[in-house]
């Protein structure tokens, strides 16, 4: 299960925001997360809050759930309504669990009460994540007539050995297969994720996941280190001994080999941990949280952030149901932040980015620092010349501790 949230504050009962965090509101892009928190099983690696059908225990299902999102999605048209227009929506995300599980229908309703209540920009970019073995062909033919135009395929490996480990489902060659569907389908977008590191992969299984990947010429791809999340099975049986922990090392080498072959192929990277093959095909809702964008997040467990707020829902999907059916907030708790976090919230981010971040937002203490990470390598000089902190690929591998140098 998902790591619990921080406390914060309480959420009103109706849900309405601070006058200041709605100033400017409609004048930044506006995304909408929608939360499909249903998994037919739960893999070893995934502390995300999803839920198979036992853990959901009785009087809930699937097929209620997209009325539930939808009564959400009215409610943050409401409280945004309160002090002026509503927002226009620029990215939809519907993300999980495996929002696929529900049917075209389901995901394109949803997505119909965003439109009515929002209104979608004429370029809006609507993305949805899907499991390799919860999709076919003519399912993602439906997909894009409700009107989504970017997908997600959980790859991670094409080992299967390595997704034996990782618990998932699909064969090795099914996402691959499925990013070639998505293509015929007419989505403009298509994503493959990635995960290196898992115990037991090897140096060739890495490269062979990078090249069926590659071999099915998404528009982007994304990939991320193993990361042993406590309360997991895979974080269990690490602990146990039943087996090895990622070697940092092991784990650097592999991003390099990563960055090389994704390059070489004519994808660039524009975030730590994501490549795509133009501006065009970078995963603009995703830009909107690393800029410090707003966004709604709709379901449990989502998060949302609009004007310096940022609130939570409560996690379970019962809870959920009880907060939304009796017209109350599912907010759980939210925080105000100062000018100063949002400041740090920049630095964070933005280093994370490709274009990095304007030194003018350190102060004189981290532009010291920065001359020092220029002087040891990470980060880029011609970029520091202009004023702005850029990572180099070293940088990359050590982002965090250039955060905390700088900051």
């Amino acid at each position: 299960m998902a790591g619990q949230p921080p406390s914060g504050e309480p959420v009103p009962t109706d849900g309405a925001l601070p006058g200041a965090a709605l100033a400017g509101l409609g004048e930044r892009p506006f995304g909408i997360y929608l939360h499909v928190p249903f998994c037919a099983s739960r893999c070893g690696y995934c502390d995300f809050n999803t839920y198979t059908a036992t853990e959901l225990g009785p009087g809930l299902s699937r097929d209620g759930y997209p009325d539930l999102a939808a009564a959400e999605i009215r409610f943050a048209a409401k409280v945004l309504a309160a002090r002026g227009a509503v927002p226009e929506v620029s990215t939809v995300f519907v993300g999980g669990g495996t929002p696929t599980l529900l049917t075209p229908c389901q995901l394109g309703g949803m997505l119909a009460v965003v439109r009515e209540e929002f209104g979608l920009a004429p370029d809006a970019e609507v993305s949805v994540e899907s499991n390799p073995d919860s999709v076919d062909g003519p399912a993602l033919d439906a997909l894009v007539e409700a009107g989504f135009t970017r997908i997600s395929f959980g790859m991670q490996s094409s080992a299967n050995h390595v997704l034996a480990v990782l618990d998932r489902t699909h064969t090795p060659g099914r996402a691959a297969e499925c990013a070639r569907w998505a293509r015929a389908a007419g989505f403009a977008g298509v994503n493959l994720d990635l995960i290196y590191g898992s115990p037991g992969e090897s140096d060739a299984d890495w490269a062979g996941s990078i090249s069926s990947a590659l071999d099915a010429q998404p528009d982007h791809i994304s990939a991320y280190a193993l990361i042993l999340e406590e309360g997991t099975r895979l974080a269990a049986q690490v602990r146990r001994g039943v087996l090895p922990a990622p070697d940092d090392d092991v784990l650097a080498a592999r991003y390099e080999t990563a960055d090389a072959a994704f390059s070489a192929a004519g994808l660039s990277w524009y975030e730590v941990s994501n490549w795509a093959a133009s501006p065009a095909a970078r995963c603009r809702h995703n830009e909107g949280y690393w800029a410090g964008g707003d966004w709604w997040g709709i379901g449990p467990g989502a998060h949302s952030h609009v004007g310096g707020v940022r609130w939570w829902n409560v996690r379970h999907p019962r809870d959920y149901a009880s907060r939304i059916g009796g017209g109350l907030s599912p907010g759980a708790g939210r925080e105000l932040l100062t000018a100063a976090e949002r400041d740090l919230e920049r630095v964070l981010l933005g280093i994370r980015l490709v274009e990095g971040f304007p030194l003018v937002d350190l102060d004189e203490a981290g532009r010291t620092a920065a001359v020092r990470a220029g002087a040891d390598g990470l980060l880029e000089p011609a970029a520091l010349d202009a004023g702005r902190a850029v990572l180099t690929l070293r940088g990359r591998l050590l982002a965090d501790a250039v955060v905390r140098e700088l900051t």
